[in-house]
């Protein structure tokens, strides 16, 4: 067995996690659903939406089965909802190809959508004790310190290498539950001890070979991608209220918040009042500007102007019922991205920034 495998196993039984709402199943939902929650999300913030998934919807029949809308409603507020997206297709390929039987080896799962190889490695893994590799970003962070690997992770050279590590680092699973123990372990290091910013070099396991330490490299490795300033987009969001509802629409499936409610969207120099007159059939009056409000993205900053108009006259052009009048404390609980319920609590669920009721 290798050095790393030795050491983390015997780690985890002290040091490692043993009580997070998915461990100690075998059930590749409950594991599949885990793994996607905390793609790019913290612990803490995944386990209550966990617990509420998994009670909405216990099954991969029932998600399947499931209209899209409910999936993002218990989704709303975790981010990334591509990832929702992807886990209600996948459920209905499972029931459709695979006979509601979730696919037991790395390769298919791999085929699922929204499943990249260090996932669905982890599902094999904690599923069905396959020995497969994982290289998620802690493992990365791990391994480019434990080598001292020097170079920008996601760069295909470097990344390639970190595969090799990350195979030959596997322990031999002739005892049980090694490959999950080993697994989950690399995962806990990563999360609690050899972390971004200040990593607790002197509890770790690891430490006596690691090249980082030894070369005192900690805080160069793993190399960081050289950073272009984030683009800035600018929007503005119509809260158009009538009859104390507020107007919402369907997002298309593709872009950001696909799928998703939000206020009726225009660019930045749109005369409002034109265009939900031309657009809408709606005649508005009693423009608000609401203080702006900024949301960052992985890719881009957004910043977001908020218009708060009464409507007067409603001759709607509802296509495809993508259109609906709602309370602002009903919306709180559809799917909505999380700057538009930032903007609900803010100012419309307040009496004082309301438009005049009828």
């Amino acid at each position: 067995m290798s050095l790393i495998a030795t050491q983390l196993i015997h780690w985890h039984k002290t040091h490692g996690r043993h009580h997070l709402p998915w461990q100690g199943s075998r059930d590749p939902y409950a594991v599949w659903l885990s793994e996607i929650m905390l793609q790019q999300t913290q612990v803490n913030t995944v386990i209550p939406y966990y617990a509420r998934f998994m009670r909405e919807f216990p099954t991969i029949s029932s998600l399947a089965q499931a209209p899209l809308d409910a999936v993002l409603i218990i989704w709303s507020g975790l981010g990334y909802y591509s990832r929702a997206r992807n886990l209600h297709q996948a459920a209905r390929m499972i029931m459709q190809d695979h006979q509601g039987q979730f696919p037991d080896t790395r390769a298919m799962i791999q085929k699922l959508p929204g499943i990249g190889r260090s996932t669905a490695a982890a599902i094999a893994v904690f599923a069905f004790s396959k020995r497969e590799a994982i290289l998620d970003g802690n493992v990365k962070r791990i391994l480019t310190r434990y080598f001292g690997i020097s170079g920008y992770p996601e760069e295909s050279r470097i990344k390639n290498l970190l595969w090799e590590k990350a195979e030959e680092a596997l322990p031999v699973t002739y005892r049980r539950n090694q490959i999950e123990t080993y697994t989950q372990a690399l995962m806990d290091l990563g999360a609690t001890v050899c972390i971004r910013h200040t990593p607790i070099c002197k509890v770790c396991p690891l430490q006596h070979h690691c090249v980082a330490f030894k070369e005192k490299r900690i805080e160069q490795l793993p190399t960081a991608r050289l950073r272009k300033s984030l683009p800035k987009k600018e929007t503005v969001f119509l809260l158009l209220m009538q009859h104390q509802k507020l107007l919402l629409e369907k997002r298309p499936a593709s872009g950001i918040w696909g799928e998703l409610w939000c206020p009726p969207e225009i660019k930045i120099g749109i005369d409002a009042a034109s265009y939900c007159q031309h657009q809408l059939g709606l005649i508005v009056q009693s423009l608000v500007e609401l203080p702006i409000l900024d949301h960052q993205f992985t890719h881009f900053k957004l910043r977001i102007h908020p218009q708060l108009l009464q409507v007067v006259s409603n001759t709607l052009i509802n296509p495809h019922n993508k259109l609906i009048w709602i309370k602002p404390s009903d919306a709180l609980a559809q799917a909505i991205p999380t700057p538009v319920r930032k903007l609900l609590n803010q100012h419309l669920l307040l009496d004082n920034h309301a438009p005049n009721k009828d």
